[in-house]
């Protein structure tokens, strides 16, 4: 039988809240910092999962997202790399739907059940925008999650699957457009979401001999607050049944929602719990899996969707993160124009950019990035690789940047210490200015360093361990 291994989650540390200047609503909604986008969300969420996991056990990688950062090129394959996953391992993008992470979440489990994988981990991956201050604006956030499925070791088992495929003209985002689109509310709503939600999850419990009662939770996408609590209505479901669909605190999260609401479950729920998952779009997908008593044993100790909420600052301003979406006008560098990313560079040293890899040599020492010629014992060719993203750091020392052109002034560029040894340069991202210091304590995050000609520059920052304290306010000294 197949199903849930392992899950994790991230949702970004910046919100939108009642007291950003400008955003004028009383709720919250998680939004990507600047140096973000659904791949290094995507990629924090993996890492999230695959906590106390033997990565080499994983045989294929499912993304799904609306919101990829190439029109041709697949994301997939760079999560992989940075996620330290086997080379021989199978990975595709599912895209422009957001039902789209349920049904890689099925094809995961139909992978597996056939034996054509051991273990298939699926990501799913939003930042979706909508035309600043309009009512979209107000529900979309930013978020990501990651399911493993596999056979052995399972918190819960999947129970059975249903899916439904109609042409609904109800959302819709057209080639080149940065904005998503909705038709009128009731049209889409009545013959939309609702019909085809309650149809899929009719069939899907009268296929396993089921009534809503049986639900222990419900984790289901929506478009807002209004429309999940009245899907909620017309399945029949008590408030108790329905998973938190954290409007007001991370917003609408795209394809990640079912599958980040899924995690949310997990991390709540004891042995014994049926968990219906639901998505919506062009049609909907059912999934029904049942806890194991596994669920009850001590879990890797995952930050998660609970620790993820807690881990937030206040974006001060709604202007700047008009700036990071590149949605406001804002006076470029005093600078000469930055040099073309050298592609043939980025491949040959793709081990030490995209995997961290350092080397460490006979001698004990670690060097990033790996050397042929230890620069402390000078032997030759004598180190082996060794991975350093989800090695602490401490920052060594830093400088601050106040004329580079980022959107969000300084860039902090600081030398790291890593924990067990090895030293790199890097900036510092998610940070409060009037915190940065010597000796602070950084976990490594998968970021964007810049675009340049149409390509993205992933790369390792440092950023401060995100814990459950006093929010700061962004950018605030």
């Amino acid at each position: 039988m197949a199903g849930i291994r392992s899950f994790g989650a991230y949702i970004p540390k910046y919100r939108l809240t009642k007291d950003t200047k400008g955003w004028g609503f009383p709720g919250e909604k998680a939004v990507a910092n600047f140096d973000e986008d659904s791949l290094t969300m995507g990629v924090a969420a993996g890492l999230d999962c695959l906590k106390g996991v033997d990565r080499a056990t994983v045989d294929g990688l499912i993304f799904a997202t609306t919101t990829a950062p190439y029109g041709e090129k697949q994301s997939a394959a760079t999560i992989a790399a940075a996620l330290d996953l086997r080379g021989d391992i199978f990975t595709t993008d599912m895209t422009d739907v957001l039902r789209a992470g349920a049904s890689a979440l099925r094809v995961a489990l139909d992978s597996v059940q056939s034996g054509s994988a051991r273990n298939v981990l699926v990501v799913a991956s939003d930042m979706r925008q909508a035309p600043p201050k309009s009512d979209s604006d107000r529900s979309i956030g930013d978020a990501a999650a990651a399911i493993l499925i596999g056979k052995d070791g399972l918190i819960a088992e999947a129970q059975g699957a249903h899916s439904l495929s109609e042409h609904m003209m109800d959302t819709w985002r057209p080639t080149g457009d940065p904005f998503v689109h909705t038709g009128e509310d009731r049209f889409i709503s009545d013959e939309g979401y609702h019909r085809v939600m309650k149809a899929a999850v009719d069939a899907a419990l009268k296929k396993q001999g089921l009534t809503p009662k049986d639900i222990s939770r419900a984790a289901y996408s929506s478009g807002n607050a209004r429309a999940h609590a009245d899907m909620a209505r017309r399945w029949g479901l008590e408030p108790s049944q329905v998973q938190d669909p954290l409007y007001g605190k991370a917003g609408a999260t795209g394809t990640a929602m079912p599958l980040l609401l899924l995690a949310g479950a997990l991390e709540e729920l004891g042995a014994g719990q049926r968990i219906l998952v639901a998505a919506y779009g062009d049609g909907a997908d059912v999934l029904l899996f049942m806890t194991t008593p596994a669920i009850a044993a001590k879990q890797p100790a995952r930050r998660g969707v609970k620790g993820q909420l807690e881990s937030k600052d206040t974006i001060p301003d709604y202007d700047a993160m008009l700036q990071w979406r590149q949605l406001l006008g804002k006076e470029a560098a005093r600078r000469p124009n930055p040099q073309p990313i050298s592609i043939q560079a980025a491949w040959r040293d793709r081990d030490a950019i995209l995997r961290l890899y350092g080397g460490k040599c006979e001698c004990g020492r670690i060097a990033w990035p790996p050397q042929r010629i230890c620069p402390f014992c000078r032997a030759q060719d004598k180190s082996v690789s060794i991975r350093l993203a989800e090695t602490p750091a401490e920052l060594y020392t830093y400088s601050m940047d106040y004329v580079g052109g980022n959107p969000d002034v300084p860039t902090v560029i600081g030398i790291l210490n890593f924990q067990g040894g090895g030293r790199m340069l890097t900036q510092v991202t998610d940070r409060v200015v009037s915190q940065v210091r010597i000796g602070m304590n950084l976990e490594m995050t998968f970021r964007k360093i810049g675009t340049i000609e149409g390509i993205h520059n992933y790369f390792w920052k440092g950023m401060p361990i995100r814990n459950a304290e006093k929010p700061a306010v962004q950018g605030k000294a």
